[in-house]
């Protein structure tokens, strides 16, 4: 790779990648000092928090994903659902285990892609107290008019906005950076804290309340599954260089100085970031704080975006309107129904929490989650894919589970206190993509049994006979989802309008298990009799699956057709509740109401609407 284009990886990295662990400074070590004050500060407990943010970040963040899990991609792709999909290709016998596994990983993301939003918008705007008192009233109307606007540009594209988001993340690094470092000085002792010992020996003298306090530290790490999941937007080496040349070593920095800060003055601990600046300094330090904030809540809506397309095109989610907001980056995406969601979801939790400090209280259950359904899934990649032994994979994983356990436990005593905010959102994920899960298998094997197969009836309707249906010119093209079976589109033509066309092409789409496929591999021509063929279309699971474009490739194969006098028939069903399903009552009305809502197959794969024909039928279920 040239230096000139790492750099602007690295750069764009910063942006994407390290926005949402860039903003914790603003809040983590505030909210880990606030259970240890309660009965007054020491110096020992000051110097053993910043240890254990230290030896946090150098564990999680370092071993387990810059240098570990970014190394295992799904052919340059990372992520739970990526890693899930890569994983089903070797899948013996515990298929179903990985699939709830990264169901749960997948909905737990979606549940932080709302609470990161609200709590670093939050935290930053929160800031203005210490510039003007008299604005603090206005905190949270301030907060939701700038979520607001964050929302409204979505439809409007990243693309222009992302050029600045890597200078503006750098910047931000660099300040936080060198405002640490400036008040390292105030108190050396708090070197200190690179001394693991200091964070066992306060592990081990406070007990239970060092499990709450763990709770609070792990917000140092918010966002670290952003590296994973973002490995295809830029690659391991970017993402590893951005890591250890600036964020790790500003991040380092700016929690030394607030440590030495508080240790000099501990009444600085009620918001030990922002009082790291001189007063001259604080408004532009709010001002770059928001900035960054709103950077850092892009950052996983536009996650959020990409691993619902990947949820839809993995069968975990009904197709959805997805709209491409540039004509050269196919990653740069919009989805209507996703954005909604998410501002209603993140405005509920801004009016309803009113700070920062309650609504972090809620915020690590969901992280934590999310990393422990990564690690364990991570047990079985090692495994399967890298061959390693039982003993070597328990040897390296069990203490990363384990400590990772031991973070959840932390945040999951904080449940009264809003903690169960993020295992409902998680929650009801979970439980619409299992329903879109299990009720799509259900109406396959419904519809299966009257399915008659392709072969025969193509034999059959090719027999010349009194009753053989007219022939009409053009070509017919049936969408189906079983290839080895006649479409329901197709039978429901001949029975109502006793033609049949010229060329008749019996089409299926697959997304594949892998991020993207290759054109000598994007289709497969079968001819049936001469005048029907089957064909397949794939397409990876982080593609658009634009079907005219795909088709227009197809006239190299022989199979000629003009697309403006083709036909496209599609079956349309309207599915009716029934009591012996298989799947209780309250889930068999929400996979309807799911298929309901469903986009449009014709706008979903890109056909010309002009020549859409849509034949229904009644299916109960």
């Amino acid at each position: 790779m040239k230096p000139r284009n790492l750099f602007g990886l690295v750069l764009g990295s910063i942006g994407v990648v390290y926005g949402d662990i860039g903003t914790s400074p603003l809040y983590a070590f505030r909210e880990a000092l606030k259970p240890v004050a309660a009965d007054g500060l020491t110096r020992g407990e000051v110097i053993s928090l910043v240890s254990l943010m230290f030896w946090t970040l150098t564990i999680i963040v370092t071993f387990k994903y810059v240098l570990f899990l970014l190394r295992a991609d799904n052919d340059g792709e990372g992520g739970t659902l990526s890693l899930l999909a890569l994983l089903m290709k070797t899948a013996n016998g515990h298929a179903a285990v990985l699939t709830l596994l990264g169901l749960v990983g997948a909905a737990l993301f979606l549940g932080d892609s709302m609470i990161t939003p609200a709590l670093s918008v939050l935290s930053a705007v929160e800031g203005i107290k210490l510039v003007t008192p008299s604005l603090s009233p206005y905190i949270v109307p301030i907060s939701v008019v700038i979520l607001a606007m964050l929302f409204a540009i979505q439809s409007h594209g990243t693309g222009a906005v992302a050029r600045f988001f890597g200078p503006i993340m750098a910047l931000w690094f660099l300040v936080m950076g060198v405002a640490g470092l400036s008040h390292i000085a105030d108190d050396l002792s708090i070197l200190a804290a690179f001394n693991p010992w200091y964070a066992i020996t306060f592990l081990m003298h406070e007990g239970f309340f060092g499990v709450i306090v763990l709770g609070a530290v792990f917000l140092t790490v918010t966002g670290a599954e952003a590296l994973y999941a973002d490995l295809g937007h830029f690659g391991r080496s970017p993402i590893q260089t951005a890591w250890f040349a600036l964020v790790f070593p500003s991040l380092t920095l700016c929690y030394l100085g607030q440590g030495a800060l508080v240790l000099s003055e501990p009444l600085t601990m009620s918001n030990p970031f922002y009082l790291l600046f001189p007063q001259w300094a604080l408004l532009p330090a709010v001002l770059l704080a928001t900035a960054a904030t709103i950077i850092a809540s892009q950052s996983v809506i536009t996650g959020a975006f990409s691993l619902t397309r990947q949820a839809i095109h993995l069968g975990f989610l009904p197709r959805m309107e997805i709209l491409f907001t540039s004509e050269t980056n196919t990653g740069q995406i919009f989805l209507p129904s996703v954005n909604t969601v998410l501002f209603f979801g993140v405005i509920f939790l801004v009016i309803s929490f009113q700070t920062s400090d309650a609504l972090a209280i809620a915020y690590g259950i969901s992280v934590t989650g999310a990393m422990v359904v990564t690690s364990i899934m991570a047990f079985e990649f090692v495994r399967a894919r890298w061959n390693w032994s039982l003993p070597a994979a328990i040897a390296v994983l069990t203490p990363l589970v384990a400590l990772e356990l031991v973070f959840l436990g932390a945040n999951l005593v904080k449940i009264h206190d809003g903690g169960y905010v993020p295992i409902l959102i998680a929650t009801a994920f979970t439980l619409i993509m299992w329903t879109w899960r299990r009720g799509t298998r259900i109406l396959t094997e419904k519809t299966r049994h009257t399915d008659i197969p392709l072969q025969a009836f193509v034999s059959s309707i090719e027999r010349k006979s009194e009753h053989s249906p007219a022939s009409v010119p053009g070509t017919a093209i049936f969408l189906t989802s079983d290839p080895e079976s006649a479409p329901a589109a197709l039978l429901h033509n001949l029975k109502h309008n006793h033609v049949l066309h010229d060329k008749n092409v019996i089409l299926t789409i697959r997304t594949t298990n892998k991020p993207r496929v290759s054109q000598e591999h994007r289709y497969t021509v079968e001819k049936i009799s001469d005048r029907f063929s089957r064909v397949e279309l794939r397409f990876g699971f982080m593609e658009a699956q634009n079907v005219s474009q795909a088709l227009a490739a197809l006239r190299k194969t022989g199979l000629k057709f003009d697309i403006m006098s083709t036909s496209f028939y599609l079956g349309r069903r309207k599915l009716v509740p029934d009591a012996k399903s298989g799947m209780p009552q309250w889930q068999d009305r929400l996979f309807i109401a799911l298929a309901n809502a469903a986009a449009d197959p014709s706008d979903y794969f890109r056909l010309p609407a002009n020549r859409v024909v849509e034949l229904g039928s009644h299916v109960i279920i």
